[in-house]
């Protein structure tokens, strides 16, 4: 089952349109290819404190996100097993449709996180997983602020602001430079606190497809299939860095 676009969401920035996200979307792929043959016969730029900067202003978005999606979904007694979309003008649900528009567009800004890899010659962190997750994540968030800015799709948003939190004061402590290394020991288990998100998200998107909620069953369907994607690609990733690497 599908659903009508948000008359309340439609206007807001870019949303009404795929037009735009899918232009961003091909401009990002040109930086993509393209950028890596700019660099290769230029210095590799070390952008220290705009890195810094950057991380931090995106752990203080996920901060303010993550207690958005958690605080409104209380007020509102939204249910973890099934939660339908308010559609009304109500001020929680506004609220909850909000965050929900942020969330998407935080995901237009975590592009930079790609040009930053090709502005400091870090091509081997531009990896296919990489690419994908950023690329999946615009639309996915663009078709969720369209048509369901709430109800299920909350869960989504909670957990994964959780998760940025973590990791954008990750990167923030390694944009510090070298001697933070010794501080950044927790990073396997980063990865692994993604994989429990991935893997919550998975049960909490398939029980509804197997119980009676007013929820659009095509995007859970389209959740539960694009989260085994991520789950697969970011076990091989843990393979490849933690297990094989290591031995």
């Amino acid at each position: 089952l599908f659903c009508f676009s948000d008359p309340r969401t439609d206007p807001w920035p870019l949303v009404h349109s795929p037009l735009p996200v899918t232009l961003l979307f091909a401009f990002y792929l040109v930086v993509v290819a393209l950028g890596p043959f700019y660099m290769r016969k230029r210095k590799p730029l070390k952008l220290r404190g705009v890195l810094t900067a950057y991380n931090l202003t995106m752990m203080t978005l996920s901060s303010y996100m993550f207690y958005e999606f958690l605080v409104t979904s209380i007020l509102d007694n939204y249910s973890y097993l099934c939660q339908p979309v308010d559609y009304s003008q109500s001020e929680l649900g506004m609220r909850m449709a909000r965050v929900c528009w942020w969330f998407f567009f935080s995901k237009v800004i975590e592009l930079l996180d790609t040009v930053f890899f090709i502005l400091r010659k870090k091509q081997e962190q531009v990896t296919f997983l990489h690419v994908y997750h950023h690329g999946t994540m615009l639309f996915n968030w663009w078709s969720g602020v369209k048509y369901v800015p709430g109800g299920q799709a909350f869960f989504i948003g909670l957990l994964n602001s959780f998760v940025h939190i973590f990791m954008y004061g990750y990167y923030a402590l390694a944009s510090l430079g070298p001697q933070m290394h010794r501080y950044l020991w927790w990073k396997r288990y980063l990865t692994i606190m993604q994989l429990c998100q991935f893997l919550a998200i998975a049960v909490h998107s398939s029980y509804n497809l197997f119980t009676e909620c007013p929820f659009p069953d095509g995007f859970n369907t389209a959740v539960f299939l694009y989260i085994l994607s991520l789950i697969a690609l970011f076990l091989h990733f843990y393979y490849q860095t933690y297990t094989r690497g290591k031995k």
